[in-house]
């Protein structure tokens, strides 16, 4: 357990019951004096850098915090490093990891709705965090709605070419700045995906997974995050009349997960599982980097008030 407050990492320790594991304040001599295997990267955003480049250059595989890193030349330079240490770079993307999701990810790709060409995501929340998110930049775009961003990216299988942003704070804000944005992408294929976030929504919150309406050709499904999907689509060709066209309603079922493969111990779970066959596990860094870009072209185009290009990752 390694903490830049010696204290912090003690009592962590002691919470888990640890109390003969390596404690200390320095990363570089843990991983010299420890030579471990893999190392589990919980630190903050602005730290991921650093860290990772550490683990990765003492030969470990690491598993890392979302985000990736706070810019995508960081991001690039880890992916780097990781190819060239021969050691599997990976995020904690848990999301991907519970039962509803990969529910609406397969009636998706099964056609529930046909070609998808709008994807629409609410989170609204007010969380008093406390510590560094409260004094962070952009700490609902880079620390939280990369979660939401990674969700439509997984559900969907489109990528973001493009991004325009509008981030704010709200009147009565606890944190420096950045707790609200609304952000529209185009997505490959001609979908376009629009978000809507507050860390500063007070009452009625919306699951911490986000609330989604996806409407393809042939119909809409709606996910209210939690464990409710429901699709309309139409059943039968428009028969030339009528001023509604028919649909038909169905919820879609959700197949339990077992619990060592649901949220962050399923995330786990499978990047341990990828270092020992040698598989890329899919929230490596070199698919979870296009998560990232959505947030850096989100951020740039609230900068400049201007449509942001995603370039090829």
């Amino acid at each position: 357990m390694v903490d830049i407050r010696l204290e912090s990492a003690l009592k962590r320790a002691g919470e888990f019951g640890m109390e003969n594991v390596w404690t200390g304040v320095s990363l570089e001599e843990a991983l010299g004096a420890l030579k471990p295997d893999a190392l589990f990267n919980c630190t903050i955003p602005e730290a991921h850098f650093s860290t990772c480049l550490a683990g990765l250059r003492a030969g470990c595989h690491v598993l890392v915090e979302k985000p990736l890193a706070s810019s995508l030349d960081e991001a690039r330079h880890l992916i780097a490093a990781s190819a060239e240490t021969g050691r599997t770079l990976a995020v904690i993307q848990n999301r991907r990891y519970a039962a509803p999701i990969q529910a609406v990810k397969r009636a998706l790709a099964e056609g529930a709705v046909g070609r998808v060409h709008g994807v629409f995501a609410d989170f609204f929340i007010a969380p008093r965090f406390g510590g560094f998110r409260e004094t962070m930049g952009h700490p609902l775009l880079l620390d939280m709605a990369i979660h939401t961003f990674d969700q439509a990216r997984f559900m969907t299988g489109l990528d973001a070419i493009s991004a325009h942003c509008h981030e704010f704070n709200p009147p009565g804000s606890w944190y420096a700045q950045g707790a609200g944005a609304v952000a529209t992408f185009h997505l490959n294929g001609g979908a376009i995906f629009n978000y809507r976030g507050s860390w500063c929504a007070q009452g009625l919150p919306t699951s911490w997974e986000s609330a989604w309406r996806i409407i393809g050709e042939k119909g809409t499904l709606l996910w209210d995050g939690g464990d409710t999907i429901t699709v309309e689509s139409i059943t039968e060709p428009y028969p030339g009349r009528g001023f509604i066209q028919p649909v038909e309603r169905r919820a879609i079922p959700i197949t339990p997960l077992p619990p060592e493969k649901t949220g962050h111990a399923g995330n786990i779970s499978e990047f341990l599982d990828a270092i020992r066959s040698g598989a890329a596990p899919q929230t490596v860094a070199t698919d979870n980097i296009r998560s990232l870009a959505m947030v850096d072209a989100a951020i740039r185009g609230a900068g400049c008030g201007r449509e942001m290009g995603i370039p090829e990752t």
